[in-house]
C-alpha cells in the first residue's frame, strides 16, 4: 500500500501540513524539522502523487524543447542534455522539430508548444531583430539562439564569434598562415555570420588575409566537407597549411579527403572544427574543436524556465546569459599530443529591464 503524508507525519512526529511543506519545498520549515521529515520520507519510501500535484498546481510537469532537427548530432546531444537535466528537476520533455523554419519558430514564440506542456525552450535558427515585437510570449519561454540578443525574452546565447576567433588564434599560434575557411556561406544565418566575424577578426589580429581560393562555400555536412577539399586538391591551388571547419561535421569530411589523398594531419595541414560532437573525439586523428557547453546551455535554460514556471519572471527583468566554451586541442592540430588539452572560456550573465 502506498505511503501517505499522514504516515510520514506520524513517523516524524510532525503535522501533515509540515510534511506537505517539506515535500513542496516551502521555506518556512526549520532545518532540524526538515531534516527529520526528509529522513522519514526516505525510510518509509514515500513517493509523491504526481497526478494529484499536477491537478493542484495546474501544471503538467512537461515542457516542450523545440529544435531545428535531430539529424545534426549537435542538436541530438543538446536534447539529451536538456532531458537529463529536466529529469533531475522532475520535469518531462516533449521534443518538437521546426526544421529551422521561420513560421514554425514564430508560432512557438506566440502560442507555445503543445497545450499540455507548461513552457517552451526553443533553439531558434531563423529569428532575427525584426521578430522582436513578436517575442513577448504570454507563456513561460526561454530562447536559445546563435544571435547576440538583447530582447524581452530570457535568452541563453552561444559564443560563436569568440569561439571561432579562439580556433583561428590557435592555428596562428601554431605557426600557420595560409588558413582555409571551410563552410563559408552566402547567407546571413546567425551562426555563420558570427563565426565568420570571429575568423576574420583573428586573421586581422595576426596581419593575415584570406586567399579567395580558400574561401570554400558549402553546407555544413560531412559529405560537403569531403567534396570541397577533394575539389580543392584537384584544382592545383596551393595547399593550405590549416583549415577551420565551421562545424565538426564539415571538418570531419575534410579530414577524410585529406587522409585519402595521403596528406599528413597535422604535419602538412592542421584541422580544427566547432561544436565538439562525439565523433570529433573518436576520429583518427582526433579532431581539435571548439566545445560549446551543452550541459551549460541546458542548465541555464532550465533554470530560467523554472523561475518563470514559479511565477518569478514578472518580478525581474529579462535575463541574457552566454555560456562558456572550451578550445579542445587534439591530434589534428598537435602532432605530439596524447589525449587532449583544454583552454576554458567563462560564461556571462546580464539582465535587461523590460520596457513598460
Amino acid at each position: 500500500m502506498p505511503v501517505s503524508m499522514s504516515d510520514v507525519a506520524r513517523h516524524a512526529g510532525v503535522s501533515q501540513r509540515t510534511v506537505s511543506n517539506v515535500v513542496n519545498n516551502y521555506v518556512h520549515v526549520s532545518p532540524q524539522t526538515r531534516a527529520r521529515v526528509e529522513a522519514s520520507l526516505r525510510e518509509l519510501g514515500y513517493r509523491p502523487n504526481v497526478v494529484a500535484r499536477q491537478l493542484r498546481s495546474g501544471r503538467s510537469g512537461t515542457i516542450t524543447l523545440a529544435l531545428p532537427g535531430l539529424r545534426e548530432r549537435y542538436f541530438a546531444d543538446l536534447a539529451e542534455a536538456v532531458i537529463e537535466r529536466a529529469r533531475e528537476l522532475g520535469l518531462r520533455v516533449l521534443i518538437e522539430t521546426t526544421g529551422g523554419g521561420h513560421a514554425r519558430e514564430v508560432a512557438l514564440l506566440q502560442g507555445g508548444g503543445d497545450q499540455l506542456t507548461d513552457g517552451v525552450i526553443i533553439s531558434a535558427l531563423s529569428l532575427g531583430p525584426d521578430d522582436d515585437p513578436l517575442e513577448r510570449a504570454d507563456h513561460p519561454l526561454v530562447l536559445i539562439s546563435d544571435r547576440e540578443y538583447d530582447g524581452p525574452l530570457d535568452h541563453v546565447g552561444i559564443p560563436n564569434r569568440e569561439g571561432a576567433a579562439a580556433a583561428v588564434r590557435h592555428l596562428v599560434d601554431s605557426g600557420r598562415t595560409r588558413i582555409a575557411l571551410l563552410g563559408a556561406a552566402k547567407n546571413t544565418e546567425h551562426s555563420y555570420t558570427l563565426r565568420r566575424q570571429g575568423f576574420d577578426e583573428a586573421l586581422a589580429e595576426a596581419g593575415l588575409t584570406l586567399d579567395p581560393a580558400l574561401e570554400l562555400v558549402g553546407v555544413w555536412t560531412r559529405d560537403e566537407g569531403e567534396r570541397l577539399i577533394t575539389e580543392l586538391l584537384r584544382s592545383g591551388t596551393t595547399l593550405p597549411d590549416a583549415i577551420f571547419g565551421l562545424n565538426d561535421s564539415i571538418a570531419l569530411g575534410a579530414m577524410r579527403a585529406l587522409l585519402r589523398a595521403g596528406i599528413r594531419i597535422p604535419d602538412q595541414v592542421m584541422l580544427i572544427g566547432f561544436d565538439d560532437i562525439a565523433e570529433a573525439r573518436r576520429s583518427s586523428p582526433s579532431l581539435s574543436t571548439i566545445a560549446l557547453s551543452r550541459d551549460g546551455l541546458a542548465a541555464n535554460a532550465l533554470e530560467l524556465l523554472s523561475e518563470q514556471l514559479e511565477g518569478k519572471h514578472g518580478e525581474r527583468p529579462a535575463r541574457h546569459r552566454r555560456t562558456g566554451f572550451e578550445l579542445k586541442i587534439r591530434e589534428s592540430t598537435s602532432p605530439a599530443l596524447c589525449g587532449e588539452r583544454r583552454i576554458v572560456s567563462p560564461q556571462r550573465t546580464t539582465a535587461r529591464r523590460k520596457n513598460g
